[in-house]
């Protein structure tokens, strides 16, 4: 199988035109938008399922954040 580097990819972006890479760019960019997008979506939904099972207990701010810095 090929092992392609980031710096394959880098180098092979450099020798696309100004244009072509500010596709690429853009490309890129809303296919990160998407999985972040779709990564917030599982975690909603999980989050739902879990306060449907009564799986969620009410927190003070405050709780919330000692718990998270935790």
């Amino acid at each position: 199988m090929l092992q392609i580097t980031f710096a394959d990819i880098l180098e092979a972006a450099d020798r696309l035109t100004l244009q072509d890479q500010e596709e690429l760019v853009r490309i890129l960019a809303h296919r990160l938008r998407e999985q972040k997008r779709s990564a917030l979506v599982k975690d909603v939904q999980e989050a739902q399922q879990e306060f449907v099972k009564g799986g969620c207990q009410p927190t003070s701010p405050e709780d919330l954040m000692k718990e998270i810095l935790a």
